[in-house]
């Protein structure tokens, strides 16, 4: 498998493609970073340092991946923080570039808008960016449960109100929908769901609540697993037990260390052989 990943990148920590690039590779897939910003460290610090690029950087550094002869060999592209719309405009110039290329490639986009702590922390007119032009070119997509109701624009606090946002996602163009972070009325205190949705059929899985501190990346490395053994199943429900078995290995990991940061590295066998395995409902 060959993976267009288009993210943002830390040099210190784990976010972006610096927390999705490394799993994907421990899988075996080939991976092709393209940066969409050069930071010392993720800005939930306060201070960093480093560069935003433009649109045009990011186009012109996958122009230069085209006339390697290389997008026709692309599986999927891979998308998550987008600092600009003009970025967003680069990232979807690539997956046509892609699609074109190849038939059979994949979009997957981790709609990044914020979460229930911050609230939206990404650039006025990224959301609505998101919703408009990146949701519907999707074929697949991975919010988390802040994000569902944002481009859903309906509660998600039952259960029932979580499938038919995903449903309602759906019906702007993305098959499949993983939803991250999830916690309804029907979620015990001390777990967490995630639940996705494909075909209008829907399977959650549940795990256990860890004690963890406010860490940044877990939803850029559950995006790319959960892309890669999509891929490799063909099926939402088989991809959720493994992603959620492997992220939830990750986060057990940091947590236990006390890490400020994820510990993608320490923790790399978790990708291909999680310690634990979660049962997948259908819900």
């Amino acid at each position: 498998m060959k993976v267009l990943s288009i993210q943002s990148h830390v040099a210190y920590g784990h976010v972006g493609n610096a927390s999705a690039v490394f799993p994907m590779q421990r899988l075996g897939v080939e991976v092709w970073p393209v940066h969409t910003v050069q930071f010392s460290n993720h800005t939930g610090y306060g201070k960093w340092r480093g560069r935003v690029f433009d649109g045009p950087a990011v186009e012109e550094v996958v122009q230069g991946v085209a006339e390697r002869g290389a997008l026709k060999h692309c599986d999927a592209v891979l998308s998550g923080y987008m600092g600009s719309a003009d970025i967003g405009t680069a990232i979807l110039r690539a997956v046509a570039a892609v699609r074109a290329a190849n038939r059979e490639a994949l979009y997957c986009c981790d709609p990044v808008i914020g979460d229930t702590y911050a609230g939206v922390y990404v650039r006025p007119g990224i959301a609505d960016f998101m919703r408009d032009q990146a949701v519907p070119a999707a074929d697949i997509l991975t919010p988390n449960q802040f994000e569902l109701d944002l481009i859903a624009g309906t509660p998600t606090d039952t259960l029932a109100g979580a499938k038919a946002a995903v449903g309602a996602v759906q019906a702007l163009g993305p098959m499949v929908v993983l939803v991250t972070s999830l916690v309804t009325a029907e979620t015990p205190a001390d777990s967490i769901d995630m639940m996705a949705g494909e075909g209008g059929a829907f399977w959650r899985v549940r795990t256990p609540r860890l004690d963890l501190k406010a860490v940044s990346g877990a939803g850029d490395a559950v995006a790319a697993l959960y892309l890669v053994h999509y891929w490799r199943t063909r099926s939402a429900a088989l991809a959720l037990g493994m992603a959620a078995a492997s992220i939830h290995g990750l986060l057990r990991r940091t947590a236990e260390a006390g890490a400020e940061e994820l510990l993608t590295v320490e923790a790399q066998d978790e990708f291909v052989a999680p310690t634990n395995a979660f049962p997948v409902e259908t819900v």
